[in-house]
Formats: C-alpha cells, sequence, structure tokens
C-alpha cells in the first residue's frame, strides 16, 4: 500500500523494548512521531535514537509521544540500549519495536510486499529504505512523512520545527513560511477572506502579494 497525507496511519501490534505496543492505543489522543531503522549496531541510526532520547522534554512539551522501530528483534535492541547509552550519553526512554518479520515495515510502505519475511541474513543496506519519519496527528491521520538515506542522520530540530508547524495549522487557518520557526509571523491561508481575517486579527496584518500576507503567530 502507497501512505499519503492525511490517510489514517496504519494500525498494528507488535513487540516493544517495552513490551506488547498497540499502536493507536498506544498513541492515545496525542500527537506520534514514528520513526525507523534499518538495522540494530548501526551507527547514524545508534546516534539517531540517542539524540531523540535526549529530546524527551521538547515532544512531552508538544503532547508528542516518540516510538522508533528497527528491522530486528526486541532481543537485539536490549543490547543495541547499552551501545545507545555508551555513544550518546542519554538512555533509551521510549519503546523501539522489534520487527523481525518485517510486517510493519511493510504496512507502512517501507519495504516491497515481497521483500521476504524475515530479517535473517538481511543487511542494512537490503532494509534501507527503512528510515522514514511520520507525524501522526490525535486524529490518526499522517500529518508529515519523510525518508533519508542510511548516511544522513536526520535533523531532530527540524523534525520539532516540523511538529510545530504541523500542530499550529491544525488549529488555525495559517501556514509557515520557509525557515519559519516557533515565534515567527505565520501567513494567512489564502480561504481566509480579509473580511474574515480582520475580525481574527484586528491589529492587522502585514500584505506583501495579494496572497501573501503575514501576521503575527496566533497564541494557542
Amino acid at each position: 500500500m502507497t501512505l499519503r497525507l492525511n490517510e489514517i496511519a496504519p494500525d498494528f501490534e507488535a513487540e516493544s523494548t517495552e513490551g506488547t505496543i498497540r499502536f493507536h492505543e498506544w498513541l492515545g489522543d496525542g500527537w506520534g512521531l514514528f520513526f525507523s531503522h534499518p538495522k540494530d549496531f548501526t551507527p547514524v541510526c545508534t546516534t539517531e535514537l540517542g539524540a531523540v532520547a535526549g529530546l524527551r522534554d521538547e515532544f512531552a512539551a508538544r503532547d508528542c509521544r516518540v516510538i522508533g522501530i528497527s528491522v530486528d528483534t526486541v532481543a537485539d535492541h536490549q543490547s543495541w540500549k547499552t551501545d545507545i547509552a555508551s555513544a550518546t550519553g542519554n538512555e533509551l526512554n521510549y519503546p523501539l519495536i522489534g520487527d523481525p518479520s518485517l510486517d510493519v515495515v511493510k504496512l507502512y510502505d517501507m519495504m516491497p510486499a515481497d521483500a521476504g519475511d524475515t530479517s535473517e541474513g538481511r543487511t542494512a543496506a537490503d532494509n534501507a529504505t527503512a528510515r522514514s519519519v511520520f507525524i501522526i496527528g490525535p486524529d490518526k491521520r499522517i500529518k508529515a512523512t519523510m525518508t533519508y538515506p542510511m548516511t544522513t542522520g536526520r535533523n531532530f530540530a527540524e523534525l520539532l520545527r516540523l511538529l510545530d508547524s504541523c500542530q499550529l495549522t491544525a488549529t488555525e487557518q495559517v501556514a509557515t513560511a520557509a525557515d519559519w520557526s516557533r515565534g515567527d509571523d505565520v501567513i494567512i491561508v489564502p480561504g481566509v477572506s480579509n473580511e474574515a481575517a480582520a475580525e481574527k486579527y484586528p491589529d492587522g496584518w502585514e500584505t506583501r502579494l495579494p496572497y501573501l500576507r503575514l501576521v503575527k503567530q496566533p497564541v494557542t
């Protein structure tokens, strides 16, 4: 299956380093960040898992739960945790799903259906497409996704920025410009008339083009 923005994130049940996960139930009513890894004991992924553990308070402040998945067993994950802490100084503090049968990575269109049904004998290069990030909203729909090559570590400051934008634009009729960060001016979406905007923003806005109106970020 091909996953697109605003489609329901597929539900699943799987084992993790924190026990059995029923994904939609685990997400609850908040936001979620789901990110994948092609193999345990790989250098880039080791740094990423530790980096996210260090950002636990940032994600919690945004009511966003974090969960990872790697194409190996939970027993392998438990051993990998020691390396993650040693290399990054951060203990793994969120669940890491085991997917030795490749079921979840296939469900999320990260690997083809004919990839087989076991992680045994597969290298990280064989699983290279399992490098995706999904931001999932409280409605269980996919709000953003991106996939990185194995040689490029993910920028989690950028993913927090993306999460901020997704959360703001989910509740306000605004968009965010290139390089926007929380607190910067935002764009009034074209579907909001000037009359409606005047009611919402009595202090006015900056019109750079007829379709590009900037206003202070609403307080949410």
